[in-house]
């Protein structure tokens, strides 16, 4: 299972990658979730796979008995999760802020910092 995940992986990244170096704003937004997934997912892998039961420490004993499952990359995952949304709504603002005012999402046209020169 690691191993077809591993794969998915790889095509989140490659996709993100190739959504990223697209001129568009909103298209790079969407590159940055992939990415953010994929590293989600490779967290989540890093932790390993397992039928085991959830890290509950039964009455009376000092750890869990038996194969239990690793709460740590869940953890960090679900908090991943929850920042990479904020991040992404507020990308997603900005983007529509910028559309607003500058009537575009393409990189190359938003010069509002250096304008293009007028031809003499």
């Amino acid at each position: 299972m690691e191993q077809l995940l591993s794969i998915l992986i790889g095509i989140l990244v490659a996709a993100a990658v190739y959504l990223m170096l697209a001129r568009n704003l909103l298209r790079f937004l969407f590159g940055l979730i992939l990415l953010s997934n994929a590293a989600n997912l490779t967290i989540f892998v890093a932790g390993r796979l397992t039928p085991g039961a959830p890290p509950l420490v039964p009455d009376g004993l000092d750890a869990p008995a038996g194969v239990v499952a690793n709460a740590l990359p869940q953890a960090l995952v679900l908090t991943a999760i929850v920042i990479g949304f904020g991040l992404f709504a507020f990308a997603l603002i900005l983007a529509f802020r910028a559309y607003q005012s500058l009537g575009t999402l393409n990189t190359d046209e938003m010069r509002v910092a250096e304008p293009k020169e007028p031809h003499s």
